[in-house]
Order: structure tokens, then sequence, then C-alpha cells
């Protein structure tokens, strides 16, 4: 009788926690503390050799890194790569390469055009009643593809400097707004108090129906998301977390744990993943990401187009490659599987749904449409017809 398939690696929940970090025996109470990780990131080229054998791009990339991204991975993080593969997706989403340093004409230093449209500085407004809330520009450990690279880390071209009581007094003033976004940076890497205040003083503003925080924590440093940390944000209900996860390796125990910590809070999950070459170009690999947050009790809501930031050519892909995978995924596995693949229009545009073509032809007497089988079905618009009595 043949032998079962072997299930991937990324399918299972593996803790990586280690005995040992940096040839020194680790306290698990060390390890578990979100503080400890911080202490401990590999942020030089001294520290990161001592961890792993790097490639030419890649040296090359961490000496340049300190005039456009700052590197920081936080020890939890680092213990996903695979040392002895060089084309890692882990590797690639936060070591730096040589190929951040070419740039592409039609890249650019802002290409969702936040700068443009900041009322007051760190708050941006572009959609009618919602907006984005800056709030720090610093992270557990820094992505490649960053789209603020500009201003996040404190190695870019730009420095934040977001003025909350102006926000706030903005906010006040422009009723419209229903819907505050808390990104950065990341805003799970401030204290709980400081976070607090900041959610107390926006609940304090009547007409803001509700708050969503943008974060990367969970993933990079899932030894933030505490029981203390859960309760406090539940105290400013209605609150959504948005993740930002793209291969199903970085969906650890320890993960698994903090976003369902989070959820036993009555906090609704989503996750944002980002279209990258080599780390989750592929129905397989998606298909294994979003049922792995199904898991997690977090809902794939969208699916990325790569911004055009300066330097990411290396990791984009083609728009017709994210179209293919939601193609192999619409139809072949759970809706709630599926996230909606969005391109936020270069400039500042605004996110556009893009889907594969399954409306086919449209007139006033019918609309032709397929299914995800290729099947063509005929759907009759409804007509002002006499009615008739039986």
């Amino acid at each position: 009788m043949p032998s079962p398939p072997q299930e991937l690696p990324e399918k299972a929940f593996v803790s990586h926690a280690p005995g040992y970090w940096g040839g020194q025996l680790i306290d698990p109470s060390d390890w578990n503390d979100a503080n400890w990780q911080l202490r401990h990131r590999i942020n030089s080229l001294e520290k990161l050799e001592a961890h792993l054998e790097l490639s030419s791009e890649e040296r090359a990339g961490v000496l340049l890194s300190g005039s456009k991204l700052a590197m920081a991975i936080t020890p939890h993080y680092f213990n996903l790569i695979e040392a002895d593969n060089p084309d890692c997706p882990i590797r690639r989403q936060v070591i730096p390469r040589i190929e951040e340093t070419l740039h592409d004409p039609v890249e650019m230093d802002d290409p969702c055009g936040e700068d443009g449209r900041m009322p007051v500085p760190g708050l941006v407004h572009r959609y009618p009643d919602r907006v984005l809330l800056l709030v720090t520009d610093r992270c557990a450990a820094y992505c490649r593809y960053c789209t603020r690279s500009r201003v996040v880390s404190g190695a870019g071209q730009q420095e934040l400097h977001t003025d909350l009581e102006a926000a706030f007094s903005y906010l006040e003033r422009h009723t419209e707004v229903r819907d505050v976004l808390l990104s950065g940076g990341d805003p799970l890497l401030f204290s709980d108090a400081k976070l607090d205040a900041i959610l107390t003083r926006l609940r304090s503003i009547k007409h803001l129906e509700f708050l969503r925080i943008g974060s990367r924590v969970p993933i990079f440093l899932p030894q933030r998301i505490t029981p203390q940390l859960c309760q406090m944000l539940a105290r400013h209900h209605p609150l959504w977390i948005s993740i930002h996860t793209n291969h199903p390796r970085e969906l650890t125990t320890e993960v698994r744990s903090g976003l369902e910590m989070l959820a036993n809070h009555g906090i609704p999950l989503g996750n944002q993943s980002v279209l990258l070459r080599g780390v989750n170009d592929d129905a397989e690999v998606m298909k294994s990401l979003v049922h792995k947050l199904l898991m997690c009790r977090v809902r794939p809501y969208y699916l990325y187009q790569c911004d055009l930031i300066r330097g990411s050519s290396h990791l984009r892909c083609s728009v017709s490659k994210g179209i293919e995978i939601i193609e192999q995924l619409r139809g072949h596995t759970t809706g709630y599987a599926v996230p909606q693949f969005v391109i936020d229009a270069p400039g500042g545009g605004g996110k556009v749904p893009i889907n594969p073509q399954y409306l086919l032809q449209r007139d006033e007497q019918r609309t032709l449409i397929r299914n995800f089988e290729g099947r063509r079905f005929e759907v009759a618009e409804p007509t002002a017809l006499p009615l008739i009595h039986d």
C-alpha cells in the first residue's frame, strides 16, 4: 500500500521557541517576553552573520540598508528562516538585498500618495468617511517592500512628525469621518497605557463609529499579545485589527495563541497579504496560508499587488499572477478563505478591486456569466411585463 502524501510543513502549526539563541541557553520566561525579543533583534551585519551565512547580494544589501530602510528582525521571526535555503520565503521578506538599490522608473517614494493628503501631520484623509492615523514610525521588524519606507525605521529620507492633538481636533471638526485606522509603523509597539490613551481620546469623539489597528506585531512579536493588552483593547469596542501575514510558515503555535486570545476578547481579525515573488506567488502556498488563517480565526481580507515602492522590483509580481491565484481559490475552497485582490492605484487613487473575468456579456435583456469551472450561464434581466391573472 502506498504511503500517504507527506504533509507540507507550512500546513502545520509549529513552535519556533529554541533552547539556544546566540550560543546561549535561553530561559523560556525570557524568550516569551516581548521586551527581551525587542532587545535581541538582529539589526546589524555582525549579528546577522553570527546566525546565518549570507549571499553576496544580501551582505551588500545589509551594508546599504541604513540609507533607506533599517534592518531589524526579532528572534522569533528569524527562527522561521531556513538557513540552508537562499530562496527561503521568510528570508526574502526581512533580509536586505542589493536589488533594493535598483530603481525602476515607474517606482515612487510615496506610491499611495499619502503625503499629499495629510491635512495635519500624520493624518491621511483619502476616503470620504475614514482616515489613516500614522501614530509611530517604528516596527518590531522591517519588511523590505514597506510602502512607507520613506518614513519608517528612522533611516529613510523623511521623518514622521505626527501631531496627535491636531489630528484629534481635525477629527472633531470633520463629522463625516466614522472610521479611524491606526497604523505607522506599528501601534502595538506602544505600551498598553499609551495605546489606551490614544484609543480613549478617539472614543471621546462621538461620531467615530469604530476603530481599526493595522499591525504585524502578532506575526513578528506574538509575545506582545498578552491578556492585559487584550483586556485593554476590549474596552474600546467596536475595534478591529488587521494583521499582515504573507506565508503559512509565519503562523506558528505562538502566533495562533496570540490571535486566538485577541479573538476571545471579541476583536474581529482580518489579514492583509502582499503578493510577493518567491514568497506567496503560488496558489498552493496561498491556499495553505488562507486555510491556516481561518484556523486562527482570522478572515483573509486583502491580497495586495505590491506597491511601486522604490527598490521593490525583485519582489513584485505581475497583476496577472494575482488574478491567476484568485482564479485558483474561488470555487476551489470556502468563500471565507478567498481574499479580495486589490491594487492601490499609484499616486493615491485608492484601492481598486481586481477579479478574474466572470462577467462575459451584459445588455438590457440578459447577463452572461461563467463560474469557476468555466461553464456559462445566462441570467435574464427583470422586464416590465403585464400581470397575468390565473
